[in-house]
């Protein structure tokens, strides 16, 4: 309850991760069926990045902050439409917002905010975003309250942690059991941090061993992960990826690893369909 995510708003890990986000959401645009997003960790919606928080560990200069200039060309350009959709350079826009910005009339976006006073500042921000719910509740309590949806037979689950708390790799994968078991053909997402290799490689093997097909893994680092306290990448793990979705992901990563100076980025399937 503690974890503040405005102090790390637009670092290198909000940019992967929602550089990635957009082109799973693009995905959902090809077909006029309608879709629902539930984002389980949503935040505030918009960061403002001079905030004292965000002053603070200026974090942002080292992400969003170098990759503001990108062209059209650039393979990150979609992406950075809908940040500065979102007010930029002045704000970054969390996950929620980037989701509410590219649902069509029929699609539809729940939140589930965990913190009292956060799930506020999400709810002004949609006060007037008829398609977009916010709920003040436990992110897997919502996953079996939540699922699956009424109003639509497509879905992104995107579940994005803070990781403050031990066991949140078993969470994750008891969360994905419970996706499986409530909404079998969702497009799951699942964003994670890289500090050493040990606690992500049995999260790997935990979910390879469930017989899960599809997994696609896509992992940025900006130094080698040999530092346990110490952010030094992070991954979005993706259960049934778009037709399209690794060869993308490969180029948004390499362009990152080039502007942002990155030590290494990789999209690796796990496990084949």
């Amino acid at each position: 309850m503690n974890y503040r995510h405005a102090y790390h708003a637009g670092n290198f890990a909000d940019c992967m991760k929602h550089a990635l986000l957009v082109t799973l959401l693009q995905s959902f645009l090809r077909k006029p069926a309608p879709f629902m997003v539930l984002d389980t960790h949503a935040g505030i919606g918009r960061y403002d990045l001079h905030s004292p928080e965000a002053e603070k560990t200026q974090e942002w200069r080292d992400g969003i902050g170098k990759l503001w200039n990108e062209d059209a060309a650039s393979p990150l350009a979609d992406w950075l439409e809908q940040v500065k959709k979102a007010g930029g350079p002045e704000f970054y826009p969390g996950s929620p917002l980037i989701i509410a910005q590219m649902l069509r009339a029929q699609d539809s976006l729940i939140c589930c905010e965990k913190h009292p006073e956060d799930k506020r500042s999400l709810y002004r921000l949609f006060t007037n975003t008829p398609n977009v719910t916010v709920h003040e509740r436990d992110a897997y309590e919502a996953l079996r309250a939540l699922l699956p949806p009424k109003t639509a037979k497509r879905g992104l689950i995107l579940i994005d942690p803070p990781f403050e708390e031990p066991g949140e790799f078993n969470r994750l994968a008891q969360a994905v059991q419970t996706i499986q078991a409530r909404f079998a053909n969702a497009i799951i997402a699942i964003w994670y941090p890289i500090k050493h290799r040990t606690p992500v490689r049995i999260f790997h093997e935990t979910l390879m061993g469930t017989g899960i097909r599809n997994i696609c893994v896509a992992e940025l680092l900006m130094r080698p992960p040999h530092n346990p306290d110490q952010l030094n990448g992070a991954g979005l793990l993706v259960i049934r990826p778009p037709f399209g979705f690794a060869e993308k992901a490969s180029a948004q990563l390499e362009r990152l690893q080039h502007v942002l100076g990155a030590h290494e980025s990789c999209v690796t399937q796990l496990v084949e369909e």
